[in-house]
C-alpha cells in the first residue's frame, strides 16, 4: 500500500476537484492507487476531473502550419506568459513548425533535425540559456490528405498562426479547395470549443468504452433500480458519452439541432461531391498538465492527522 501523503492527497485534488477529506477516503480505500482513486470518486459523483481538465494551464503556445495537403500542430511550453509573447520564442516555434511538417511531426526527429546549423534539440537549450526560463517541446502533430485540403485554425492568435489553441482539419474532397476551405474553418472552429476525443464511434477503443461503462454501472447501481432499468440507464449514458466526445456525434455549435455528421453529409450534397473528414488535431496548450496553485500544504496535512 502506498503511503497517503500530503502531496498526494493534494494531487488527486487537483485532478478531480474534489474535496480534501473525499481524496484522503479514495486514496484510503485504493491503497494509495492515485488513478484508482480517480476511478472511486467519479463512481461516487464527487469527481469534476473532466472541467478541471479542461482548465489545467500551463504557459507557452501552439503552433500550426499547412503547406499543400500536409500540415503539422507543435505546442513549446514556457514558464511565464511573458516568455511566451517574446519575438525569439515565437520565432523558434515558427521555425520548429517548417520541421515538423518536414519530419511528419515525429518528435523525436524533430529534436535531432537541424535548424540553423544546430540540432533542433541544442537550439532550444540556447534559448533556454539566453531567456533564461525554462522551455519545453512537448508535442507535435501531422495530418495530410491525398486530394482535397488541409484547414488550420488557432482560436485568439496571438500572432499568426501561433496562439492558445490549435487545430488542424485534413477534408478528402474534390469540390473546389476555396469551398472546402470555407466550410472547414467551421468544423476547425466547432473542434476548437468542443474538443472531442474521437472521430467516429468506431474509433473508440474497447479499453476506454469499458472503462467508461463500468463507472455508469456503478453510478446506476447505486440508484437502486432494478436491472433492467440499470441496464437501460447505463445505455443512455453511453449515448451521452458518444455524444461528448465523438465528433462526428456532437451536436454541431452552429446549428445544435444537428450533429456533425449531418452536417458533413449537407456539405457532400451541396458542393455536389463527397467530402470526407479525414482526421483532426487539436491542441489545447497546458492540456493534462498540473496547473501552478497556491501551496495547500498546511490545508492537506491538517486533513491527515
Amino acid at each position: 500500500m502506498a503511503e497517503i501523503t500530503a502531496s498526494l492527497v493534494k494531487e488527486l485534488r487537483e485532478k478531480t476537484g474534489a474535496g480534501m477529506m473525499e481524496c484522503k477516503k479514495a486514496l484510503s480505500e485504493v491503497g494509495g492507487d492515485l488513478e484508482q482513486a480517480i476511478d472511486f470518486l467519479r463512481k461516487k459523483g464527487l469527481s469534476v476531473a473532466e472541467k478541471k481538465s479542461g482548465r489545467a494551464a500551463t504557459q507557452g503556445l501552439v503552433g500550426v502550419c499547412v503547406k499543400g495537403t500536409e500540415g503539422t500542430i507543435v505546442e513549446l511550453n514556457s514558464e511565464t506568459d511573458f516568455v511566451a509573447r517574446n519575438g525569439e520564442f515565437q520565432g523558434f516555434l515558427t521555425k520548429t513548425l517548417d520541421v515538423s511538417l518536414a519530419q511528419k511531426g515525429d518528435m523525436d526527429a524533430i529534436k535531432a533535425a537541424d535548424l540553423d546549423g544546430k540540432t533542433v534539440d541544442a537550439s532550444l537549450t540556447e534559448l533556454i540559456a539566453k531567456i533564461g526560463e525554462n522551455m519545453n517541446l512537448r508535442r507535435s502533430g501531422y495530418v495530410s490528405v491525398d486530394h482535397g485540403v488541409v484547414v488550420p485554425y488557432i482560436h485568439t492568435a496571438m500572432v499568426p498562426n501561433l496562439g492558445k489553441i490549435g487545430v488542424l482539419v485534413a477534408l478528402e474532397s474534390n469540390a473546389p479547395a476555396d469551398r472546402l476551405m470555407e466550410f472547414g474553418k467551421k468544423i476547425a472552429m466547432h473542434i476548437a470549443a468542443t474538443a472531442p476525443r474521437f472521430l467516429s464511434i468506431a474509433d473508440v477503443d474497447a479499453e476506454t468504452l469499458a472503462h467508461e461503462k463500468s463507472i455508469y454501472e456503478e453510478q446506476a447501481k447505486a440508484s437502486g433500480k432494478p436491472a433492467n432499468i440499470i441496464e437501460k440507464m447505463v445505455d443512455g449514458r453511453i449515448r451521452k458519452f458518444y455524444e461528448e466526445v465523438v465528433l462526428q456525434e456532437q451536436a454541431f455549435i452552429m446549428d445544435p439541432d444537428k450533429k456533425i455528421k449531418d452536417i458533413l453529409a449537407e456539405a457532400s450534397k451541396e458542393l455536389g461531391q463527397p467530402v470526407v473528414l479525414k482526421s483532426f488535431v487539436r491542441f489545447g496548450l497546458g492540456e493534462g498538465l498540473a496547473k501552478k496553485e497556491e501551496d495547500f500544504a498546511a490545508e492537506v496535512s491538517s486533513c491527515l492527522k
